[in-house]
């Protein structure tokens, strides 16, 4: 697993770093001028690095909707949660669950080795509900380098009281947003993923998980399956 998120780390380096870039340099935390790899580079490094830390972050979805992301270092768990699902990711297993018709329903699965990143598998799971996630912005960020006239507009925003570095990507296979803040965390992000628009903004962020934030639904029936495939 942690190949995985290394490949991704390295193609983001190489292909953001290969795009036409425009605007100014901006400043790292420690105030030092980055050049336009560098930049690159201090985006793809801060997306891969809060895979393996502790936090919270909760995002505002189109139509009033909420999604939240939690992460724990130790003992590594993660978990996505949104209005009708949740999933979560631990050393014993992977858990997902779906609330339809006011009745919810969990299936626990056997765990995947995940060496210390529970976010890889959730991630995995989450993508394939079309949730948005960090590897598949670095997707996308890595097929506009495939096009020679994408262009990327760099700028600083705070976000949920975050700062954080933005870029602005148009290309004509469709024009897209994505921010990262300085702690490494998806800031926001509009465009289009897997064929489908997505829209998400950071609306709250701590460093910190709740001590329910992976625990089942309440009152959710629970269906084991680790046993029937080990």
């Amino acid at each position: 697993m942690p190949a995985v998120s290394t490949t991704l780390r390295v193609l983001a380096v190489s292909v953001i770093a290969s795009l036409t870039v425009t605007g100014c340099q901006t400043l790292d935390d420690a105030g030092r001028a980055l050049g336009r790899a560098d930049l690159v580079n201090d985006l793809a490094a801060r997306l891969d690095g809060s895979l393996v830390e502790t936090w919270t972050a909760e995002y505002q979805l189109p139509g009033g909707r909420t999604s939240s992301i939690a992460q724990q270092k130790q003992p590594a768990q993660s978990a996505y949660a949104w209005a009708d699902g949740k999933i979560t990711v631990s050393e014993q297993a992977i858990t997902r669950c779906a609330t339809d018709a006011g009745r919810t329903t969990c299936t626990m699965h056997p765990p995947v080795l995940m060496s210390g990143k529970a976010s890889v598998p959730l991630f995995t799971e989450a993508r394939k509900l079309g949730l948005v996630t960090p590897p598949a912005v670095i997707r996308v960020l890595t097929e506009a380098a495939l096009d020679p006239q994408a262009q990327v507009r760099q700028t600083d925003t705070t976000i949920a009281g975050q700062h954080a570095t933005c870029v602005d990507v148009r290309r004509s296979a469709g024009d897209f947003t994505a921010c990262v803040t300085s702690g490494g965390v998806l800031g926001s992000f509009t465009g289009t993923l897997d064929d489908r628009p997505a829209e998400v903004t950071l609306s709250r962020y701590t460093d910190t998980v709740a001590s329910t934030a992976f625990d089942l639904p309440a009152g959710a029936e629970v269906t084991d399956r680790r046993a029937a495939t080990a």
